[in-house]
C-alpha cells in the first residue's frame, strides 16, 4: 500500500514538472516567436518610417537621398550604404536621361532632314511631271499642226456688196417669185453680217397715214435691233412699214404702188426689199391686194392664193400688244390641264358661201362628187350636236350677243371684246379656230388673232381647214402647238380631242406658250422674228451675241498664294497638271456657217438641248452663233479621242471627245476683301484653271494697299454698274472659255470636288452641274410653292453658288435680290426638260470665320418662297423637274456622312 503510494506520488511529482517543462517551452517559443515577428515587421517600418521623414525635411540641403552639400545625416554607419547606393543610382539616372534627351534631339533633327527630302522629292516629281506634260503637249501639238486637215477658223473678212447691182433677169411673173429668181444673193455674202436698212415712213406720204400706235413700236424696235444699219449702200435687205393705216385712211392701191416705186434703193423691180403690214385689228383690210410688188416680199396676216408666194412672202402674227408689254401675271397657269369646258367657239358669219346643206344631194353624194362650196352648216350641226349630247361640257356659240367685229366674207367674226374672249379661252381646255370658207383666202387677221389670243392663255388651238396658212408655218412645226383638222373630219374632232392624254396636252400648251413668247407677243418678236427667217432662208448665220465690255478694275499682285492643306488634301490622287502653256481659250468660229442648215429643224423648234439652251440675242433665238457658246461636240473638232486607261492615267488627263480644254471661274463678291483673298488663294494650283474672274459689286473700290496673290493664272477684277446678283451671269467678254465654274467669295471647295465637277459637266454639257441641292414642295394649306433646303435624297435645283453652267445667259429676272440661283434653275429647266446634276453629297458650304451672309437672315427663306411662286406665275407652269441621281466617283474622295448613306448613288 505504501508502495504505491510512493510510486504514485513519485510519479504525480514526476509528471508535473515533465508539464511545467512543456508549458515553459511553449512560452519560450511564442516569446521568441513574437520577438522575431516585431523585430522582421515594424523595425523596417520604422525605419522606413524614419528615413522618409529625414528625407522630406524641408530644408534641401538636409535631405539624405537628394543633393546635398555634406552627408550630416549620413552618420549613421548602416545608413551610409544606402546614400552610397542611392547617390549611384541618381548619378546613373542623370546620365541616361541627358542621353534621352540628346537622342531625342537627333531624332529631331533627322525627321526635318527626313521632311525637307520628302518635300523636295515631291517638287522634283512636280517639276518632272510638269516637263512631261511639256513634252506631251508640245508633241500633241506637232502631231496636230501635222495631221489635221481642217484648219481653225477666224472671223472671216467681212464681204460688203456694191453700190450698183449689175441686175437680176426679170421673171416670167411675179408670182413665180421665190428666193432663187427674185433675190438678190450678191448682196448679201455670208460674211456680211445680214445688214438691214430700214427706211423711215415719216419721209414719205403714206407714212402720216399709218396708225401712230404701230409705227411707234415697229420704229422703237428697229433701232434696238442688232442688224439694222444706217448706210443703205450695204445693206443686204431693205424694209418698209406701209400699215396698218389709221381709220378712215383708205388709201387707193395705184397710189400705194407709186409710192412704192419711188423708194430711192427699190430699183426697178424692189428686190431685196420687205414689205411690212401690220395688223392690230381683227377687221384690218388687205392694204396691198391688188398692189403689184414686184420683187419685194410681202409680210402680213391677210393673204389670198393669187397673191400669196410660197416660200417668199411671210405670213406674221397681228400686232395685239403694240407698246406695251404682255402682263405675264394676268396669264393663266398651264396647269391644271383640264378646263372647265373641253372646246369653246363664239363667233358670227356676216356673209357666207351657199351652203352645201341646201342642195339635194346627201353627204356621202358630196364626197363622191365635186366637193362642197362651204362646210361650215356641217361644222354647226355637227358641233351643236356634242353640245347637246353633254357628254362634255363645251361651249359653241354662232350667234354674237353683241354687234360681231367686221370682218372679211366668208370669215367668222369676232364677237365681244378682247378683255371677254380671253376670259372665255382661260376656262377652255381647246379652242376651236374654223377657216374661212373662201378657199381662195389662205389666211386672214381675224384667225391670225384667234389663234394669238388661244396661245396667249393656253387654249390649245384646233384649226379647222388645212388649207390654212399659219403664221411662219415654213419654220414652225405647229403640229407641236395646235391641232390642223381638215373640216369634212368635223364629226370626229369630239373624239380626237378626247383622247389626247394630260402629257400631251400639257406639252402641246408648253410649246404654245412658248411660240407665243418667242414670235407673236410683241413688236421686237415679230420684227425680228421676220428678219431671222429671211436670215435663215438665205443661210447666214446669226450675229454674234453682244458681250458685257469688262470694264478691268486695276490691282497688284505678286503675293505668294499658299496652300490650304485642307482643301488642296487630295491624297494619292493625280488630278491633272497645272497649265504650263498660256490659258487655252475654247476655239471659235468652226461651225457658223455649216450650223445654220444642219441644226435647222431643232433650232425652230425648241429641242431639248444645248443649240436651243442658251438663245444669243433676246429677240433672235432662231439659230445660234459663235461655236464657244455651244454644248456637247459642237465647241470644236475632237482631237485625237480619249487615251482610255485607268489609275494614274485616268487622272491625268482630261480624255474624253474634247481631250483639251479648260475653264473659268467667276466670282462674285462685295467688301469682303480677306474672304476674297483667302478664296482666291485656294485657286493655287487648279489643274486646267484657264483665268479667274473677280466679278466686284460694291461701288467702292478695293483697297490700294490690297495685295492680291500670284495663283499661276490672270485674276481679273470686273467693276459692275450696279449691285446686283445677276452680274454673275453676264456674258463679260473676258470669259473665254465654254465651261465656267460660278462660285460665291465665301465657297470652301477641295480641288478634287472642282476637278470631278468639271468632268461631269463635260459629259453632261447643257445641264447645271453644281454641289449644294435644294429641292421644292407644294404645301397644301397655303396652297403655293416651298423652297426647301432640308436633307433629302431627292432634289430638283442646284445652287449657282458653285456650279457649272454654259457661257450664254444674257438676261434674268431681278426681281428678288437673292433669288438669281432659283431663276437659272428655272430657265435651264424650262428650256432643257432637264433636272440639274448633283455631284458629290456636299450639302453646304461653310466658311468659318467669314462675315454673315444673305442667307443667314431671317427672311432670306420668305423671300425665296415668294420667288418661286412668282416664278412660276411668269412661266405658267412649275419647270423644275425632281431627280434622284446623284453623281459620286470612286476615282475621287467623296467623304459621306455616316447618317446620309441610304440615299442611292450612282457611280
Amino acid at each position: 500500500m505504501t508502495g504505491y503510494t510512493m510510486l504514485r506520488n513519485g510519479g504525480a511529482g514526476n509528471g508535473g514538472q515533465t508539464c511545467m517543462l512543456r508549458w515553459s517551452n511553449r512560452i519560450r517559443l511564442t516569446w521568441l516567436s513574437f520577438t522575431l515577428f516585431v523585430i522582421l515587421v515594424f523595425f523596417p517600418l520604422i525605419a522606413h518610417y524614419y528615413l522618409t521623414t529625414l528625407d522630406e525635411a524641408d530644408e534641401a540641403g538636409k535631405r539624405i537621398f537628394g543633393p546635398r552639400v555634406g552627408n550630416e545625416l549620413c552618420e549613421v554607419k548602416h545608413v551610409l550604404d544606402l546614400c552610397r547606393i542611392r547617390e549611384s543610382v541618381s548619378e546613373e539616372l542623370l546620365q541616361l536621361e541627358a542621353k534621352r534627351q540628346e537622342l531625342n534631339s537627333e531624332i529631331a533633327k533627322l525627321n526635318l532632314k527626313i521632311e525637307a527630302c520628302k518635300k523636295s522629292i515631291e517638287n522634283a516629281k512636280q517639276d518632272l511631271l510638269q516637263l512631261k506634260n511639256v513634252i506631251s503637249q508640245t508633241e500633241h501639238s506637232y502631231k496636230e499642226l501635222m495631221a489635221q486637215n481642217q484648219p481653225k477658223l477666224s472671223l472671216p473678212i467681212r464681204l460688203l456688196p456694191e453700190k450698183d447691182d449689175a441686175g437680176l433677169p426679170p421673171p416670167k411673173a411675179t408670182r413665180g417669185c421665190r428666193l432663187h429668181n427674185c433675190f438678190d444673193y450678191s448682196r448679201c455674202p455670208l460674211t456680211s453680217g445680214f445688214p438691214v436698212y430700214v427706211y423711215d415712213s415719216d419721209q414719205f406720204v403714206f407714212g402720216s397715214y399709218l396708225d401712230p400706235l404701230v409705227k411707234q413700236a415697229f420704229q422703237a424696235t428697229a433701232r434696238a435691233n442688232v442688224y439694222v444699219t444706217e448706210n443703205a449702200d450695204i445693206a443686204c435687205l431693205y424694209v418698209i412699214l406701209v400699215g396698218e393705216m389709221q381709220e378712215p385712211v383708205v388709201l387707193r392701191p395705184a397710189e400705194l404702188e407709186k409710192q412704192l416705186y419711188s423708194l430711192p434703193h427699190w430699183r426697178t423691180d424692189g428686190h431685196n426689199h420687205v414689205i411690212i403690214n401690220l395688223s392690230r385689228k381683227s377687221d384690218t383690210q388687205n392694204l396691198l391686194y391688188n398692189v403689184s410688188t414686184g420683187r419685194a416680199m410681202v409680210a402680213q396676216s391677210t393673204f389670198y392664193t393669187v397673191q400669196y408666194r410660197p416660200g417668199f412672202d411671210l405670213v406674221v402674227s397681228p400686232l395685239v400688244h403694240a407698246m406695251s408689254e404682255p402682263n405675264f401675271m394676268e396669264i393663266p397657269p398651264q396647269v391644271p390641264v383640264k378646263r372647265k369646258y373641253l372646246f369653246t367657239f363664239q363667233g358670227e358669219k356676216i356673209e357666207s358661201l351657199r351652203s352645201s346643206l341646201q342642195e339635194a344631194r346627201s353627204f356621202e353624194e358630196e364626197m363622191e362628187g365635186d366637193p362642197p362650196a362651204d362646210y361650215d352648216d356641217r361644222i354647226i350641226a355637227t358641233l351643236k350636236a356634242v353640245q347637246d349630247s353633254k357628254l362634255d361640257q363645251v361651249l359653241v356659240e354662232f350667234t354674237c350677243k353683241n354687234q360681231p367685229k367686221p370682218s372679211l366674207p366668208t370669215e367668222w367674226a369676232l364677237c365681244g371684246e378682247r378683255e371677254d374672249r380671253l376670259e372665255l379661252l382661260k376656262l377652255s381646255t381647246f379652242a376651236l379656230i374654223i377657216t374661212p370658207g373662201d378657199p381662195r383666202l389662205v389666211i386672214s387677221s381675224g384667225c391670225a388673232t384667234r389663234l394669238f389670243e388661244a396661245l396667249e392663255v393656253g387654249a390649245v388651238p384646233v384649226v379647222l381647214g388645212e388649207q390654212v396658212q399659219l403664221p411662219y408655218q415654213d419654220m414652225l412645226q405647229w403640229n407641236e402647238a395646235a391641232l390642223v383638222v381638215p373640216k369634212p373630219r368635223v364629226t370626229e374632232v369630239h373624239f380626237l380631242l378626247r383622247s389626247l392624254s394630260d402629257s400631251d396636252l400639257l406639252a402641246m400648251r408648253r410649246q404654245g406658250r412658248f411660240l407665243w413668247e418667242t414670235y407673236f407677243s410683241t413688236a421686237d418678236s415679230i420684227f425680228n422674228t421676220v428678219l431671222a427667217m429671211i436670215r435663215t432662208r438665205i443661210q447666214i448665220p446669226a450675229a454674234p451675241i453682244r458681250e458685257e465690255a469688262a470694264a478691268e478694275i486695276p490691282h497688284r499682285s505678286g503675293k505668294a498664294a499658299g496652300t490650304d492643306p485642307n482643301m488642296a488634301d487630295n491624297g494619292d490622287l493625280d488630278l491633272g497638271p497645272v497649265e504650263t502653256e498660256p490659258p487655252y481659250a475654247s476655239p471659235r468660229y468652226l461651225r457658223n456657217f455649216t450650223l445654220t442648215v444642219t441644226d435647222f429643224y431643232r433650232s425652230w423648234n425648241c429641242a431639248p438641248g444645248p443649240f436651243h439652251l442658251f438663245p444669243h440675242t433676246p429677240f433672235d433665238p432662231v439659230l445660234p452663233s459663235e461655236a464657244k457658246f455651244l454644248g456637247s461636240g459642237t465647241g470644236f473638232r475632237p482631237i485625237g479621242g480619249g487615251a482610255g486607261g485607268s489609275g494614274k492615267e485616268f487622272q491625268a488627263a482630261l480624255g474624253g471627245n474634247v481631250p483639251r480644254e479648260q475653264f473659268t471661274v467667276v466670282m462674285l463678291t462685295y467688301e469682303r476683301e480677306e474672304v476674297l483673298m483667302n478664296s482666291l488663294e485656294r485657286l493655287n494650283g487648279l489643274p486646267y484653271l484657264n483665268k479667274v474672274v473677280v466679278v466686284w459689286n460694291s461701288p467702292k473700290l478695293p483697297s490700294e494697299d490690297l495685295l492680291w496673290p500670284d495663283i499661276g493664272v490672270p485674276i481679273m477684277v470686273v467693276r459692275t454698274e450696279k449691285n446686283s446678283l445677276n452680274n454673275r451671269f453676264l456674258p463679260w467678254n473676258e470669259i473665254e472659255t465654254e465651261a465656267i465654274l460660278s462660285i460665291d467669295d465665301d465657297a470652301h471647295l477641295r480641288h478634287d470636288e472642282i476637278m470631278f465637277g468639271f468632268r461631269v459637266w463635260r459629259e453632261a454639257r447643257d445641264r447645271i452641274v453644281g454641289f449644294p441641292g435644294r429641292y421644292h414642295a407644294w404645301d397644301i394649306p397655303h396652297q403655293s410653292w416651298l423652297y426647301n433646303s432640308n436633307y433629302s435624297c431627292e432634289l430638283s435645283m442646284v445652287l449657282t453658288g458653285a456650279a457649272f453652267f454654259h457661257k450664254a445667259i444674257r438676261d434674268m429676272v431681278d426681281e428678288y435680290i437673292n433669288c438669281e440661283d432659283i431663276a437659272m434653275n428655272f430657265l435651264v429647266s424650262h428650256i432643257t426638260r432637264k433636272p440639274p446634276i448633283k455631284v458629290t453629297s456636299r450639302w453646304t458650304f461653310r466658311c468659318p470665320g467669314c462675315p454673315q451672309a444673305l442667307s443667314h437672315d431671317d427672311s432670306h427663306f420668305h423671300e425665296r418662297h415668294k420667288c418661286i411662286n412668282f416664278f412660276v406665275k411668269v412661266y405658267g407652269y412649275m419647270p423644275l423637274l425632281y431627280t434622284q441621281f446623284r453623281v459620286d466617283s470612286v476615282l475621287f474622295k467623296t467623304r459621306l456622312p455616316h447618317d446620309k448613306t441610304k440615299c442611292f448613288k450612282f457611280i
